[in-house]
């Protein structure tokens, strides 16, 4: 079965831990790395890299303290090892600035929903990323 590696950067842990219950509960093979902002996430994503295994998916929260989820986002696709993983945005902010910001650089946006079933669908989701190699083709949002 195959394993699923995705990096989750969002400084909520009660979100995270909630999305790895969600991915829990569709019977997956995945590891969920966990960071708490920008600066975790790249930090993270050098290691996974040395180490050989990188994400298949980078799952960015927006509003984080020390360095925000543009600037995250920014940092990733200026590193060549790291610009070609997807990266879905997953937060609360659902305003309009942020989507367009977003759409703009062809990034997936996603709002933290509060039911757990739609949550279960946007973790399905985003293993759809992950299999479709980062397209985005028939994935609800």
């Amino acid at each position: 079965m195959k394993t699923y590696r995705i990096l989750c950067i969002d400084d909520d842990p009660d979100d995270i831990d909630m999305l790895n219950e969600a991915f829990q509960s569709l019977g997956v093979q995945y590891e969920l790395v966990k960071a708490h902002n920008g600066e975790e996430g790249i930090t993270e994503l050098r290691r996974l890299h040395n180490d050989g295994t990188v994400p298949c998916l980078i799952v960015l929260d927006i509003n984080m303290p020390r360095m925000d989820g543009r600037e995250a986002f920014n940092a990733i696709r200026k590193e060549p090892a790291f610009s070609a993983i997807p990266v879905v945005i997953f937060s609360t902010s659902s305003s309009q600035m942020d989507k367009m910001f977003f759409s703009r650089k062809s990034v997936e946006y996603f709002v933290k929903p509060i039911d757990f079933n739609k949550l279960s669908d946007v973790a399905s989701a985003f293993l759809k990323i992950c299999e479709n190699g980062g397209t985005d083709e028939n994935i609800p949002s």
